[in-house]
């Protein structure tokens, strides 16, 4: 068994805080002073040793964050992509490097912002998943069932029954089926024959090279040229732009589901960092930044996130807000609309704000 993490995403839904030189998997603001992707690197540590957990990121400063957050990551197993190129490429060619060291590897693959609880259970089922991938050969997927209609995410219908692994289940995958509208998302819900899509996948490495190969071959033909990952870029720059999901996932007949009973959350915008955070009395979420003179008055407010780093934020009377302060922008919102926050993203790079990106 191989860890796989995926370190590369900008974070645009928890903007300002997360930006491109500060995305969100390497900020300490949420959980204990750790960054998400020291989570990610402690959870795997518990399944696999160190030597045996690669990441694969999009940039050499993004590379030197991850070494100083964690300083048992082997440098050699940080893979910098010279370009962004969508989860697509990320994914094969960290099967590429591993299958190089290793014929039979399985590898277990996580993007570096996601929770979990418990841990232990989560890594009871990434094993059977991995005992399905090496045995039969399945790319498997991790289905998590949903707690409430999410937009943001793409979903998995379930299929028939495949197998069980003690008491670990695992269906047929039917389709995958990207981020639905609300109406939508209630139907699946309600349905109980649809799985949040965790984007986190168990497979052989020359099971997913072998459906690239088959799938998007010009992912393939362009690992076929590449004899040193120190010598990649020109070779990246003819990768086509393209997702897992789309590329693979969606096309494939030989995937699997597994029924992940755990906790489970993208921390994919910031009213899943409410979610998941320490709360006061009122149900409200209250972050200090790393400016000195944050500081936050509340009067009769509730179940707001409140960011404020280096000014004091007074709000009174208000509810279910999103309010992030920083030295550069202020956002506004309410916690209904947190997925919005990516349009705002969207906006100023069509405005060329790179100063606040």
């Amino acid at each position: 068994m191989y860890a796989l993490i995926l370190a590369g995403g900008g974070g645009t839904r928890l903007w300002p805080k997360s930006k491109n030189k500060s995305p969100k998997q390497f900020l300490p603001l949420f959980f204990e002073n750790q960054t998400l992707t020291q989570l990610t690197f402690e959870r795997f540590q518990r399944m696999v040793s160190p030597d045996r957990i690669y990441c694969v990121t999009v940039s050499e400063d993004y590379k030197n964050e991850i070494i100083k957050e964690i300083p048992e990551f082997v440098k050699e197993n940080i893979i910098v992509e010279p370009a962004r190129r969508e989860t697509g490429p990320a994914h094969a060619l960290g099967a590429w490097v591993i299958q190089k060291i290793d014929p039979d590897a399985v590898i277990v693959t996580e993007a570096a912002d996601r929770l979990v609880k418990p841990v232990g259970r989560y890594l009871e089922v990434l094993e059977a998943c991995a005992q399905i991938a090496y045995e039969d050969k399945k790319l498997v997927a991790l289905g998590v069932p949903p707690l409430y209609p999410h937009t943001g995410l793409g979903h998995i219908k379930k299929g028939e029954k495949y197998k069980q692994v003690k008491d670990i289940k695992f269906f047929e995958l039917e389709k995958f089926v990207e981020k639905p509208e609300l109406e939508l998302a209630k139907k699946y819900t309600d349905s109980k024959e649809y799985y949040w899509n965790a984007g986190e996948f168990v497979w052989r490495a020359d099971s997913l090279l072998s459906e690239i190969k088959t799938h998007v071959p010009e992912i393939y033909e362009n690992l076929l040229r590449i004899k040193d990952v120190k010598n990649i870029s020109q070779i990246y720059e003819d990768m086509p732009v393209v997702s897992i999901d789309v590329g693979v996932a969606e096309k494939s007949k030989n995937f699997v589901v597994v029924h992940g009973d755990f906790s489970w959350t993208d921390v994919g915008d910031w009213k899943e960092v409410w979610e998941n955070s320490k709360k006061d009395n009122d149900g409200n979420v209250i972050i200090t930044g790393d400016e000195p003179g944050g500081e936050v008055i509340n009067i009769d407010t509730t179940d707001a996130i409140i960011h404020s780093d280096g000014r004091l934020i007074a709000a009174i009377d208000v509810d279910n807000l999103i309010i992030i302060d920083t030295k550069e922008a202020l956002l506004v919102c309410p916690k209904s609309h947190a997925q919005s926050v990516k349009k705002i993203v969207e906006l100023l790079k069509e405005k060329n704000r790179k100063d606040l990106l």
